[in-house]
């Protein structure tokens, strides 16, 4: 798997392990992220290219991609890890608190997706996003998260569209939970993981390997045929209902 990769939300969960599979196999890497001091440390141990941003400014995203773009003498692939959560019923969000959903899963992915698509438009490549399956079943208190992500996948399906012409695949991984550091206060009562674990037909909340391993086969272009697709890493959460229930 040649080429030249960018990734957004490097120093995530699911976007470090990105990272981590595609170095050594691709021909240059580099990584952004807002925390700067994780960020450089992370790029010193892949030897790769080290670009702090913060996303949700769209200036600094086109200078980032396009001088990612001129230092790597190319661009094949971004791949768009970012993200929060938050988990509270309509009535219950303040407006800031939706506005800060809306700006991180949202907006900055728009304006990544602008950049990257200026920068790859005479070359094509590959852009991959992450929306939830909580866009796609709906879930008690997702309203924010689940409005946010399901604009991902509007975008995700109608920027797949317009540059499929141009050779750029745009497409999505819609995860169940994943165990990651936003997850955590979740997780870590044991009450609720046993709940979120059996929401999950599978029987288990994901790795950021089930979710990397999508991202990555995604931004290969030996799937070149394939755009404009949301594709489910959820343990059958969107799509299936768990033993008992049906």
């Amino acid at each position: 798997m040649k080429g030249k990769y960018l990734i957004f939300g490097a120093t995530g969960g699911v976007g470090g392990e990105v990272c981590r599979q595609l170095v050594g196999r691709v021909g240059a890497l580099a990584v952004s992220g807002r925390n700067s001091g994780k960020l450089q440390d992370m790029a010193a141990k892949m030897s790769s290219r080290c670009y702090p941003v913060d996303a949700e400014d769209w200036d600094a995203v086109d200078t980032t991609v396009k001088q990612a773009k001129a230092e790597m003498d190319g661009l094949d692939g971004v791949a768009i890890c970012i993200g929060s959560i938050l988990l509270k019923s309509a009535h219950l969000t303040k407006r800031e608190e939706f506005d800060a959903v809306m700006s991180t899963n949202l907006t900055a992915p728009f304006g990544i997706v602008r950049a990257a698509a200026k920068a790859m438009v005479s070359t094509g490549g590959s852009i991959v996003l992450v929306s939830s399956a909580a866009a796609q079943t709906g879930m008690s208190n997702h309203e924010a998260i689940g409005a946010a992500k399901a604009g991902i996948e509007g975008l995700t399906r109608s920027a797949a569209a317009s540059y499929a012409n141009r050779g750029i695949r745009v497409n999505c991984i819609a995860p169940g939970l994943v165990e990651t550091n936003l997850s955590q206060p979740i997780l870590n009562n044991p009450n609720t993981r046993e709940i979120s674990e059996r929401m999950h037909p599978l029987g288990r909340v994901g790795k950021v390997e089930d979710v990397a391993n999508a991202i990555v086969w995604l931004l290969s272009p030996t799937q070149s045929w394939i755009t404009g697709q949301v594709i489910g890493v959820d343990g059958g959460l969107a799509n299936c209902l768990p033993k008992g229930r049906a």
